[in-house]
Formats: C-alpha cells, sequence, structure tokens
C-alpha cells in the first residue's frame, strides 16, 4: 500500500511539473521559431536583442526546477559508470544550454559564420526544453500507468472485507479483518466475503469463486476444504479456521504479482538498457572526434565551430524515445490487463504474447457460457425421470463440474427427492464421476466411463444420444449396479464473444485448436459453429498436457 501512496503522488507531481514545462517551452519554441511564420509577427512585437533573454529566463524553470531530476540522475550515472539514456540527456541539453549561455553573454568570441542574419548566434534554449520536456511527458505517461496499475490493485483490495466475525467460547464478536490471528475460528454467514484463508471446520456452503478461477457457477465446500479470501460465500453459515492471514493469502499473493508486474522490465527493455551502456559511450566518442576534426583539422573552423558541431551529435543523439517506449507500454499492458481481469505475472509474460502462434482452449466455460442446462431426460423402459434425475443430482452434490451444477438444478425445479449420502465418492478425470447410494454402485459420465464399468450402451440409446451430440449437446449416461438407466442431454450456450475472438485470432496467423473432454461429435458441432479447423475430443487432462509438448517440440510458441 505504501508503494501504492508514493506512486499516486509521484504521478501528481510529475503531472504538475509537466503542465509548467509546457507553460514555459511553448512560448520559447514560439519566439524561437517565429522567423519561420509568414511576415515574423513576433520579431515586430518583440526585438532579437530582447528575444534570448526572454527565452533564457523562460528556460529557467524548465532546466533547474521541471526537469532537473534528469540531470541529476545522468550525473549519477557517471558517477558510477553505469550509463543510460539519462547520461545521453543530461550531457546534450546541459551541453545545449551551457552553449547558449555562452552565446548570449559572451556573443564576440564566436566567429561570424555562426551568426544569423540579424547578428546574433543561434541559441538553442528551445531544443534543450523541448527535449527535456518531451521526456519529462514520457515519465508522466509510465507515472500514470502505475497509477492506472494502482487503480486495478486497488478495486483487489477491496475484494476483501474489512472485518470479521470471530467465535469466542461460542459467542460471536465482531473484529477488525487485521485484528484476526491464525487459528481464529471465523464465522462466515450467507453473502459474506470469507476474511482469510483458511479451512471449513464446521458446516457446508457453495462459494462463488469467480474472482480467482473466472468460472461462474458456486463451488460446494464442506467440512475440511479450503476457502481463499475475498470469494463469496453462498446461502448458508460455516465455521472456518483462519490458516493464512495478511500478505500470506492467496489474493494478498496476486495483487503483489500485479504490483511487481507492473514493474518488471521485459527482456527488449533489458536490450535497451544494454543497448544504452555501448551507445552513450560511442556518441561521446564521436562528439568528441567531431570537436577535434573541426577545431584541429579544418583551417578555417575555430574552437567554437568545433564546440557547436559537437553540440549537434549530442542533441542529435538526444535518446527521448529510447528506453520510454518499452516501460511505457508494459506499464500500460499490465494496467489494462488488470483493469479487464487478466493478470499478467510478470513481463517477459507480456512480450512473449506477441510470438504466440497457437492458442489451446477448453470448450466448457471458455468458448461455452459455462452455465450449461439440461434439455432433456431420456430414461430406460424399466426407469423413470425421476428416479434417474433424483440419482444423479445426489451423486453432483460432491462434483464441481458445470454439468453436474446443470443436473442438480433441474432436480430442484421438478422438485426431485434427493437420495442419501454419497460415499466411495469418485472424480474420473475425463470420463465423468462415481459413488456410492445406500449400496448401490452408481455412476454418471460420458460413454468411455461407461465402457470402463463394463457396460455397454444400447444401440437405440446410443442412436439418440448421438443425434444430441451432433446438434452440440453433452451426453451424461447413468448407470447403476451394471445396469444402463438412462441418459441427459445437456445444452451449453456458446458465449455471444466466442466466434468473434476466435476470428480475431485466425486472422493474426494464430491457430486455434479445441481440447475437450467431450465426444467427437459435440465437439466437431461447436468447433463448426465458432469457425474452429482443428480440435481433439475425449481429451483427458494428461491428454492436453501432451498436445502443449508436442506443439512446443514442433517450434510453436503455445498459449493454453
Amino acid at each position: 500500500n505504501g508503494n501504492n501512496a508514493d506512486d499516486d503522488h509521484t504521478y501528481r507531481n510529475l503531472r504538475m511539473k509537466l503542465w509548467v514545462s509546457i507553460l514555459f517551452t511553448v512560448p520559447i519554441f514560439i519566439l524561437s521559431m517565429g522567423e519561420m511564420l509568414p511576415g515574423n509577427p513576433i520579431g515586430k512585437i518583440i526585438p532579437p536583442s530582447w528575444s534570448g533573454w526572454i527565452q533564457l529566463v523562460l528556460s529557467l524553470p524548465v532546466v533547474f526546477y521541471t526537469c532537473w531530476s534528469f540531470f541529476q540522475r545522468g550525473w549519477v550515472s557517471f558517477k558510477t559508470w553505469r550509463l543510460n539514456m539519462f547520461s545521453l540527456i543530461a550531457l546534450g541539453a546541459g551541453a545545449a544550454f551551457v552553449y547558449s549561455l555562452v552565446g548570449l553573454f559572451f556573443p564576440q568570441i564566436f566567429p561570424d559564420e555562426l551568426k544569423n542574419h540579424h547578428g546574433y548566434i543561434a541559441l538553442y534554449f528551445e531544443s534543450v526544453t523541448v527535449i527535456l520536456t518531451l521526456v519529462l511527458l514520457g515519465q508522466v505517461m509510465e507515472a500514470k500507468a502505475h497509477s492506472k496499475t494502482n487503480s486495478a490493485i486497488k478495486e483487489l483490495i477491496k475484494l476483501s472485507p474489512s472485518e470479521a466475525t470471530r467465535v469466542e467460547n461460542g459467542i460471536d464478536k465482531k473484529i477488525g479483518i487485521d485484528q484476526i490471528q491464525l487459528g481464529d475460528i471465523l464465522k462466515v454467514k450467507p453473502g459474506d466475503k470469507i476474511p482469510v484463508d483458511g479451512q471449513i471446520t464446521d458446516g457446508n456452503s457453495s462459494i462463488d469463486e469467480s474472482m480467482l478461477t473466472g468460472e461462474p457457477i458456486p463451488v460446494e465446500k464442506q467440512e475440511g476444504d479450503h476457502v481463499s479470501s475475498g470469494t463469496i460465500n453462498g446461502d448458508r453459515s460455516f465455521l472456518m479456521k483462519a490458516e493464512r492471514i495478511g500478505s500470506d493469502t492467496l489474493l494478498a499473493q496476486i495483487i503483489q504479482l500485479v504490483n511487481d508486474a507492473s514493474r518488471s522490465k521485459a527482456p527488449i527493455q533489458r536490450l535497451t538498457d544494454k543497448v544504452s551502456e555501448v551507445f552513450v559511450p560511442i556518441v561521446i566518442i564521436i562528439a568528441i572526434l567531431t570537436f577535434l576534426t573541426w577545431w584541429l583539422w579544418v583551417p578555417s573552423a575555430s574552437l567554437a565551430f568545433g564546440f557547436a558541431n559537437a553540440l549537434a551529435v549530442l542533441i542529435v543523439a538526444c535518446p527521448c524515445a529510447l528506453g520510454l517506449a518499452t516501460p511505457m507500454s508494459v506499464m500500460v499492458g499490465v494496467g489494462k490487463g488488470a483493469k479487464h481481469g487478466i493478470l499478467i505475472k510478470d513481463a517477459s509474460a507480456l512480450e512473449k504474447m506477441n510470438q504466440v502462434d497457437v492458442v489451446l482452449t477448453d470448450k466448457t466455460g471458455t468458448i461455452t457460457e459455462g452455465k450449461p442446462t439440461v434439455d432433456d431426460i431420456q430414461p430406460n423402459s424399466s426407469s423413470s425421470k425421476d428416479e434417474i434425475l433424483s440419482l444423479a443430482a445426489a451423486l453432483n452434490a460432491n462434483s464441481t463440474h458445470p454439468l453436474g451444477h446443470a443436473i442438480i438444478e433441474r432436480a430442484k425445479k421438478e422438485n426431485s427427492k434427493t437420495e442419501s449420502k454419497v460415499s466411495d465418492f469418485e472424480n474420473v478425470a475425463g470420463q465423468g464421476i462415481k459413488g456410492n447410494i445406500n449400496g448401490n454402485s452408481i455412476a454418471l459420465g460420458n460413454q468411455l466411463l461407461m465402457e470402463s464399468i463394463g457396460i455397454a450402451v444400447p444401440h437405440d440409446m446410443k442412436q439418440m444420444a448421438e443425434t444430441a451430440q451432433f446438434n452440440g449437446k453433452t451426453v451424461s449416461f447413468l448407470a447403476k449396479d451394471q445396469t444402463l438407466l438412462g441418459y441427459f442431454s445437456i445444452s451449453d450456450q456458446i458465449k455471444a464473444s466466442s466466434k468473434q475472438a476466435i476470428q480475431y485470432l485466425q486472422k493474426h496467423q494464430v491457430d486455434v485448436i479445441m481440447l475437450t473432454g467431450d465426444n467427437v461429435h459435440t465437439a466437431k458441432a461447436v468447433a463448426d459453429q465458432v469457425g474452429i479447423k482443428h480440435f481433439k475430443a475425449n481429451a483427458l487432462p494428461k491428454d492436453k498436457l501432451q498436445e502443449i509438448h508436442t506443439l512446443q517440440q514442433q517450434g510453436h510458441v503455445v498459449a493454453m
């Protein structure tokens, strides 16, 4: 928080200095360039003999107040011999300012060739102030991006509640979030934000973890499960034990990641720093050689000629953009990302995104809304819709999958009875779930799961299921004690933004590949709707990982 406050203060201070700098630089620029205007109206108001002195007075606040820190940083870089862009800015702008001072106070030491048609030395006050103001503008933009990132960080901080309810000897007591100690028992009521990271010790509830995962469907939590600070409790109260507090919570670590990323350097930025270390000495050597050449080897030239031409080298080499463009873009990129809910962990990740040529994506909740609904329930001839809905809802009480949530919602809507608690619950990756209800073995999942437990899907039911799959729907079969009771046909609407996003990536030569645990028919139907040419169905998590490795071995830069 201290860093954030400092950044905001720095931005306000630099912004004020920028306006002061512009206020004095613009008149200097107009005075200096006035002769180029048709009829020279400025020269008729202010005589040339006054112009240089007015420019000097106007330049003093810019050089010695608003931009003095650049000279300080340049001096430090020469003292430590860690040369950077401020080395050249200080050297070039400083030399030009001194040259202009000498030209204004001692014009007689300069040859006539360096004087204009009015007989005055050409001064560089406008070059000095314009260069310094442009560099200051870059600093302000960088500070503004820091400040914007801080605004995003402040929004993240708001996710954490300011107080909590501690249970002491059976009595509820409201306390500030900073008063929570490790091991405290906290009571979380319906709708409350969870104050710290911890473990549920009594009760159960559904937790909205969308601020962490982006998944809109609440996750069922019960005794022994862990919960995170900033997530939102559902419709039931529970007790939890505080395990991580303050800066150790997951939310605090996310905030720190955003903060660190906004200050991290991208590889290209580090390259810019290295280039500056070499570039600055080269420019200085060229300027010295220019001075010596004009002074010693050009017969008609003088010391002033040599200095003027060396000065031209330094001014032209002033790196107004070098080292400013990259940090500025990093700051803006990280800030924009945070504002739109994208966590960029460091600047190198941001830079590498530009090299990505393959994007791998899931289907459910990524391309689709992640809010599936049960469209149809097909029991076999000896079962009923209510029976299979009741069993499936009971089994899914322990599942966090969106399809399971859809079945539970349908059971609530139908007022279907929920069977007793599930034992021996097992989540079979990429296939479905299994468990034991009232001594019966229940399985709910795709055809692969049915085959793995030795159940064959009848031909007529298989045909109906495939018809639903061809229409982009997901089919989940339900079995009880080696008997197939029926299936659920579940649809998940495609996000309105998915097709547009995929087309945008493809237009920019990024191949989009969909990896899904769903069957090939449903996968193809969804892929066709959004314009994805390549997809892999029936993919387990390990298959998705293998696909990433395969593409990387082929030389692709992959984003998942």
